[in-house]
């Protein structure tokens, strides 16, 4: 196995743009052996066999509702990604749509800015939803009057993303909202990069927008606990505004044997790890940890914007709110120069439209920062200078 990872990327020091996330060594640590000690449980008994299991995933929601402004009537449950997460979402927004008195079979639609993740895209084949992709504003927010323009008395969801995950910019969400709320249409945040990671950033006294269930017209939010949650995977949460949409959420089905069936998730068996890992994760670092780590975090982000802008030809493709930054290029190709940068064991993220390089930053990231400006200066130069085109093409 140690020969094998010979080839990978490595992560530890900050050279992956994605994938992985870090805020403090220690929290590391407690989220590892917390995953351990429950390596072999399944959470899908965590209502008869592993109580244990179930409470703690229990209290991870909880404190989760409480960060969210929840209302009193709000629940959520723990899935294994921000893609099932949101499929829950979509499923719990079609079925409450059919529910309202559109027939089955019937053409739906989900409306949205072109920014958003491919995850929905997912749910809407499977569930064969028609999407509705739709163009950003300047800024490359959403543009909630082009939005308004897209939807029709089919449309059974809107979404806005905290932030977007290409440029890193946190849509306006009570804008959207105001709409979704004038046309009677489910809006979906999806904080499945910025969910834990906002509110800290917002008590740190960062101005950035309201997204949560503060928002009147919100009705269900994704949030990555593996993400700026810093949790172990595979850990990411949804919520719904009320009991009733939290149940169209589910599986239920009692057909066969040996009794009902029912989960929030697609997934049967999950790992109890995942949400023991969680768990420890969050009351390790509390409140006081988490506005910490924004505060890092925040700090790194700006020292890395600032470095990429003091080299010549490079410029952010849209104001960053938080801790994704995507830049572009004047005058000649970025992919060439992310092709050099690959050459020196950096791993590229590339956006295709516009052509950028792209980095999610968390705390592995910060001990980079020197090496990475240094030679993404020498890598630019070198294309200035000797000019080419690249052929690679962007893979997320």
């Amino acid at each position: 196995m140690e020969a094998m990872k010979a080839g990978d990327i490595d992560w530890r020091a900050g050279r992956t743009p994605l994938y992985v996330f870090r805020a403090t060594d220690s929290a590391a640590e407690i989220g590892q052996a917390a995953f351990n000690r429950f390596f072999t449980e399944n959470a899908l008994g965590g209502k008869r066999a592993f109580l244990s299991v179930g409470r703690m995933e229990r209290e991870v929601i909880d404190m989760a509702l409480d960060l969210f402004h929840a209302p009193g009537d709000a629940d959520g449950h723990m899935t294994t990604g921000g893609s099932e997460s949101i499929f829950m979402a979509v499923k719990a927004a079609r079925d409450a749509h059919r529910a309202a008195g559109s027939k089955a079979g019937q053409q739906l639609n989900i409306v949205m800015p072109e920014s958003a993740h491919p995850a929905f895209d997912k749910a809407a084949q499977a569930m064969e939803i028609e999407m509705r992709r739709v163009g950003l504003a300047q800024s490359r927010r959403a543009d909630p009057a082009a939005m308004a323009d897209a939807a029709d008395a089919r449309t059974m969801m809107m979404v806005a993303s905290a932030p977007c995950f290409p440029f890193g910019v946190i849509d306006p969400v009570a804008e959207v909202a105001a709409v979704a709320r004038e046309r009677g249409i489910w809006l979906h945040v999806d904080a499945c990069v910025g969910g834990y990671l906002i509110p800290f950033a917002k008590a740190n006294g960062e101005d950035l927008p309201d997204f949560d269930f503060q928002v009147e017209g919100v009705r269900s939010i994704s949030a990555d606990l593996h993400k700026y949650g810093f949790c172990p995977k595979p850990a990411s949460t949804v919520f719904f505004r009320d009991a009733d949409d939290m149940a169209r959420s589910a599986f239920d089905f009692d057909v066969w044997a040996n009794g009902r069936f029912v989960t929030h998730t697609i997934a049967g068996t999950r790992p109890a790890g995942a949400v023991a890992g969680a768990w420890a994760v969050l009351n390790h670092l509390g409140r006081e940890g988490y506005c910490a780590v924004a505060r890092d975090l925040l700090k790194m982000a700006r020292a890395y914007r600032a470095g990429i802008e003091a080299v010549e030809g490079l410029h952010m493709l849209a104001e960053p709110d938080l801790t994704i930054l995507n830049f572009g290029a004047d005058g000649f190709d970025i992919f060439a120069a992310a092709d050099r940068m690959a050459a020196k064991g950096w791993l590229p993220g590339r956006t295709q439209d516009p052509r950028g390089l792209h980095l999610m930053l968390s705390m592995l990231h910060a001990r980079a920062r020197e090496a990475y400006l240094a030679d993404l200066a020498e890598a630019v130069d070198a294309v200035r200078r000797e000019g080419g085109a690249s052929a690679a093409k962007a893979v997320y």
